[in-house]
């Protein structure tokens, strides 16, 4: 890690290389894990209810199964599995049956490869840019899932929690105590609002996944990035939740969902939270004097 300290001009091109490599990893695991997650819920209703089983041979996983074309179902071919390269090589289309490919595909392992780096030009190469890099790749993950599904895996978030949770141990970014306390008041900020719209209105505005993300940026951000990642989320929620009623006809009925939000002002909070404070605060000061 001290080597590419101290050599930049090789660490860049070799987190850049890991992130697209993540990136495409991530990528199966937006569109996979959601498929077994449905698969294991009718398995579990079945045998609750005591219904006979039914064959229903469960979807690829995440790590064992190859790649394939979702249309002609083929396996593809490890050149044509490299990241961005291969879609821009084959034009954005499967070369046997020509369907087209979701431009998803470059775009996480694009996005991956740049929040990395922003991650490791932020913190270096040593552990701390390895646990945020850590996180942005969870994020992503979520923020792609929850966008594709409405759903935020259990799977992801809790153990997106314990990790910062952990990494507050060696005060790594925060102390414990703060990060005990952002994860707790993470949870319980979202859930009060949850309560209390649901009282008066008798509907759930949100899922319960939204209250573990928060609670997990919570316990990466600490107690402090809690207001911070809340106003943020909802600003960028206004802009880019209007965009999307806009694009669908402007049905406000039309579930949207709030994770992907959260994971981008919690990363923005989480990667430069003091000095956007440090910048209200003299921003604050100025518009006063």
């Amino acid at each position: 890690m001290a080597f590419l300290d101290q050599n930049p001009a090789i660490g860049y091109p070799l987190v850049a290389g890991l992130g697209l490599l993540v990136g495409s990893f991530l990528n199966v695991v937006i569109l996979r894990l959601p498929k077994r997650m449905e698969w294991q819920w009718k398995r579990d209703s079945r045998e609750m209810l005591g219904e006979p089983d039914l064959y229903d041979p469960p979807p690829p996983g995440v790590v064992v199964e190859r790649s394939h074309c979702p249309h002609c179902q083929r396996q593809l071919s490890w050149y044509e599995n490299i990241p961005v390269l291969s879609w821009l090589a084959l034009r954005g289309k499967c070369r046997t049956c020509h369907a087209p490919i979701s431009v998803q595909y470059p775009a996480v392992e694009l996005l991956t490869m740049l929040l990395v780096l922003a991650c490791v030009w932020r913190f270096g190469f040593g552990w701390q840019g390895f646990g945020a890099s850590l996180l942005t790749c969870f994020l992503v993950a979520l923020a792609g899932i929850d966008l594709r599904t409405q759903l935020l895996p259990d799977s992801l978030t809790l153990p997106l929690m314990w990790l910062g949770l952990i990494a507050a141990i060696e005060n790594l970014y925060i102390g414990p105590k703060a990060a005990l306390l952002g994860a707790i008041a993470g949870y319980v900020s979202l859930w009060s609002v949850w309560w209390v719209f649901k009282q008066l209105t008798g509907k759930e505005g949100m899922g319960h996944g939204d209250f573990k993300l928060l609670a997990a940026l919570g316990a990466w951000c600490g107690l402090n990035g809690i207001l911070p990642t809340i106003l943020l989320s909802s600003v960028v929620g206004a802009i880019l939740g209007s965009i999307l009623l806009a694009r669908q006809g402007n049905d406000r009925a039309t579930p949207i969902p709030f994770g992907p939000y959260l994971a981008i002002a919690g990363w923005i909070v989480f990667m430069w939270g003091g000095d956007l404070l440090g910048w209200y605060i003299e921003f604050a000061g100025l518009s006063t004097n």
